[in-house]
This record gives C-alpha cells, sequence and structure tokens, in this order.
C-alpha cells in the first residue's frame, strides 16, 4: 500500500522523498514531473514510446534528475507509492493493474493540480468547469471571455492545451479558472470538486477507451460530484440531467438547464432572439433577465448559443452581471476550423469545420444551414452514419466524399438519401482536398453553403483536424484566385 500522505485528499502532504512514477510524456507528463520534482519528490518517468521527440524530452528531464525509462510502460518502478499519469492512458494497461495489486493509487494530471491548488496559504482560485462529446473548448473559451469581461483575473486551461499545473503551481494569481475537462481525465480526477460544472452533451466517443456507453457517460458525470453552486445541463439532452440526478452535491447546489427555446424557471433559454436567463434572477418563476442577443453570439448556429448559454450559466454562478455576458460574447472570437466561415465564391458560402470529426458534432454542423454540398470522410473510428444523414437528407444539395472510410457514408446517404447526387473520390492524398472543393463548387448553386464537416477522423490523410481545415482553405482560396 502506497503512503496515506499521497492518498487523504482533504488535507496538505509532503511530496519530499515520495516515489513517484509519471506515466507518459508529452504536454501533460513532462509538466508533471517537473512540479514533482520540485516539490521534492523522487520521480520515475516511463513512457511506451522511444521516438526522437521522447528522447528529447527525457534528456531535458534528467538534467534535472529525473528518471526516464523509454520504451516500456508496462513495469511498475520498485517503491512507486504514486503513479501521475497523462489522462490518455487507458485503465487496462498493465502498469494500472499492476499498480492496483500493490495498492498504489493512481491520479492523473487534473488530480495532482486539485490537490495542488492550495499551496504556500493563498486561496485557491474556483474551477468552472466544462466537459460534454463537443463543444467543450468553444464552450470554455466563451466562459473565459465572459469572466474577463466582468473584470476577473482567469484563464482558460486544461484539455485546452493551457497546463493546469502551471495555472495552479505558477506565480499568477487568478480569480477563477474556466477548465475544459475530457472524460479521460474525469476519469483520473476522483478528488475533483468545481465550484460549478457543465455537461454539455453526451454522444458516443472514444468508446475503445472507456469500454461502454455506460462508463463514458459515468466518467463525464465525475464532473458534477461535489459541486457547491450549480450543475448545468442540456434540457435537449436528457443523459446530461440524468447525471445531475445522479451526483452527489453540495447542500444548497442547484441543477440549471440551458435550452434553445423560451427557458423554464431554473434555466436560461432564447426568447425572441434574446439569451435570457430565469436562473439566477430573483423570483425566477416570474422575472427573466436579457443577457445578450443572438447576434452577439459568433457564429450565431444553434449548437454555438447552446455553448454560449451554458458559458452564460456558469459565468452567472459565479456572480457574473448580466452586461458582463454580452460584453464577453461580443469579444469572442471562435478558433479556426470550428465553423469558420473561410469565403464566398459566385455566391456561394465555404464553411471550414473540420474539427466536427465524429457525427454528433457534424450533425450540429449541418443543422446551421438550409442548403448544403457536403465534403465528408475520413476515419470512422466505428462510427455508423444513418441517423446522421436521415436528419440532414433533406439540407443536402449534394456530396463529395474522401477518405479511408468514405464508403460507409456513402452507403448511408444511398439508404436514406438517394436523390442527393454524391461524388466519390477514390483518394486518401492529401492532394484530394482541391479534388473535392472543385466537385462541391460544381455541385453548388448561389446561396448554398459548402461546408467541410468529415463527421471522422483525419488521421487517414492529414496529421490532425488542423491539417486538414487548411488544406480546405487553401483550396477555397485557389477557387477564388
Amino acid at each position: 500500500m502506497g503512503s496515506g500522505q499521497v492518498t487523504d485528499s482533504s488535507a496538505p502532504f509532503d511530496f519530499r522523498g515520495k516515489h513517484v512514477t509519471v506515466a507518459g510524456l508529452g504536454v501533460s507528463g513532462v509538466p508533471a514531473a517537473k512540479v514533482l520534482h520540485g516539490l521534492g519528490a523522487r520521480v520515475t518517468v516511463v513512457n511506451d514510446g522511444d521516438d526522437e521527440r521522447a528522447r528529447t524530452q527525457a534528456a531535458e528531464l534528467e538534467t534535472l534528475g529525473v528518471t526516464v525509462r523509454l520504451g516500456d510502460g508496462a513495469t511498475l518502478p520498485e517503491g512507486t507509492e504514486l503513479i501521475v499519469t497523462a489522462p490518455g492512458w487507458k485503465p487496462d494497461k498493465p502498469l494500472f493493474t499492476a499498480a492496483h495489486e500493490a495498492g498504489v493509487p493512481v491520479w492523473g494530471d487534473v488530480e495532482l493540480a486539485w490537490r495542488l491548488r492550495d499551496r504556500d496559504g493563498r486561496k485557491a482560485a474556483p474551477w468552472l468547469a466544462v466537459t460534454g462529446t463537443n463543444g467543450k473548448t468553444t464552450t470554455v473559451q466563451m466562459l473565459a471571455s465572459i469572466l474577463r469581461a466582468a473584470g476577473l483575473r482567469t484563464a482558460a486551461v486544461g484539455n485546452i492545451g493551457v497546463s493546469l499545473l502551471d495555472a495552479v503551481t505558477g506565480d499568477e494569481v487568478y480569480d477563477v479558472l474556466a477548465v475544459e475537462l475530457s472524460s479521460y481525465q474525469l476519469h483520473w480526477a476522483p478528488s475533483l470538486r468545481a465550484h460549478s460544472a457543465a455537461v454539455l452533451n453526451l454522444a458516443p466517443d472514444h468508446l475503445d477507451w472507456h469500454g461502454s456507453m455506460e462508463a463514458y457517460a459515468a466518467d463525464k458525470g465525475r464532473i458534477y460530484e461535489g459541486n457547491r453552486v450549480a450543475c448545468v445541463y442540456n434540457v435537449a439532452d436528457k443523459a446530461t440531467e440524468d447525471l445531475v440526478r445522479a451526483a452527489d452535491v453540495e447542500e444548497g447546489c442547484r441543477a440549471v438547464g440551458f435550452t434553445l427555446g423560451s427557458p423554464a424557471p431554473s434555466q436560461l433559454g432564447v426568447v425572441e432572439g434574446l439569451l435570457v436567463d430565469r436562473a439566477f434572477v430573483e423570483d425566477r418563476h416570474r422575472n427573466a433577465q436579457e443577457l445578450a442577443e443572438v447576434s452577439d453570439v459568433n457564429p450565431p448556429a444553434p449548437h454555438n448559443i447552446a455553448n454560449a448559454l451554458a458559458a452564460a450559466a456558469l459565468a452567472r454562478s459565479f456572480g457574473v452581471s448580466a452586461a458582463a455576458v454580452r460584453d464577453g460574447l461580443r469579444a469572442f472570437t471562435p478558433d479556426a476550423h470550428r465553423i469558420a466561415h473561410v469565403a464566398d465564391v459566385d455566391g456561394v458560402a465555404y464553411v471550414d469545420d473540420s474539427k466536427a470529426t465524429n457525427t454528433h458534432a457534424t450533425e450540429a454542423s449541418l443543422a446551421a444551414y438550409e442548403s448544403i454540398v457536403w465534403i465528408a470522410g475520413g476515419l470512422a473510428k466505428g462510427a455508423t452514419f444513418d441517423e446522421l444523414v436521415a436528419g440532414a437528407a433533406k439540407r443536402l444539395r449534394g456530396a463529395v466524399l474522401i477518405g479511408a472510410d468514405r464508403a460507409l457514408i456513402r452507403e448511408a446517404l444511398a439508404r436514406h438519401a438517394p436523390e442527393v447526387p454524391v461524388v466519390d473520390l477514390d483518394r486518401t492524398d492529401t492532394g484530394a482536398m482541391l479534388q473535392a472543393v472543385q466537385e462541391a463548387q460544381r455541385l453548388a448553386r448561389p446561396g448554398d453553403t459548402v461546408l467541410l464537416a468529415p463527421a471522422c477522423a483525419s488521421m487517414d490523410m492529414y496529421t490532425n483536424y488542423n491539417k486538414r481545415g487548411d488544406a480546405f482553405a487553401q483550396a477555397v482560396r485557389e477557387l477564388g484566385a
């Protein structure tokens, strides 16, 4: 059994001399190893890979006195009292089986950050946390923009790319943190207790990692455990409300819904082009507070309005004014490749939503436009497309398919949208995107939208979805040249 000093989440503890194993290098493992070493722990890093990048990271850590073991992430180092793992490491890895048999606790980097937040006696910044299958990054960025508009010192951190460990151990002092959390991170963060949290939506994803939809949902639902003020859920997605009902929260914590329709009491919603709050107002059964106009949301697609409402609910749970919600939404600029307008060419709009890497995200993207030439395909990751295609069939002017698993989408189109013309490009090279855009231009009519919303991962053709979106944008620019 590992030392009790590293299993009690309610009390401070001393890492000095503790044997801590960090599982995995990369964006979370390297900062974790450095922080633990700085706290006096005896750190060993284990890593499955032994490539050039791993060797460079290992050399950096070894100069600090950290032991690094490359090419062997399966064996538990002797004397290990705690494992801190990169979030992507699957729970069934032999390393964790050995840790369980030895009674060694396993934390993620988020768990480590949570337990270090009260260091040096200064007041810890509360966490406003967001998870969901889709929309997490946009919602957290919107939330941070709103908090900044309220004059609060904040940062968007977590799965968004800014290390939570850096946020809680660095010199910067924050009033509140906007925290994006993946299902992987939540799985390894049993002690997390947020001020308020939101689950935006739930759809099948990462089931190879979690093992089942039930396990995936349960890990998402961990974000609500111990919430103090508000559990924010999606009225249109009953599974998120079910997670709220199952959560063990602090006395007085409220369930707050968001909806694209008119809100009931204890909800935020939309009325006549306005975002309104009937949760954080006096006499919510009779009163509503105008927060912003739908046109203040960029872009004002339905799923993005839902993101804005979730961000507003979390900000309002922290006492932020209606004016700050409006100003923060107006100041927000979405990241690239998220339903981003690239150009208009001959009366046709070209929109890059390369980030739509699963069917749930693509469903939301397709719902934002009336007449679409759809560019789709890539790695399906076990997904099926019948429900997606059936729901979008009336909006499709045509479809252009690329990538390794495009046949799955073609077959769904044949079943549910047989009248829609389909161009099947038998290519998986990066140059296929230019041909796809040219074919989409041929199918489109003035007033249409050519939409890259692949519903698939990109790795069959591109390094990541960013590269795929860049290729699309470049192809569109060549059309207008």
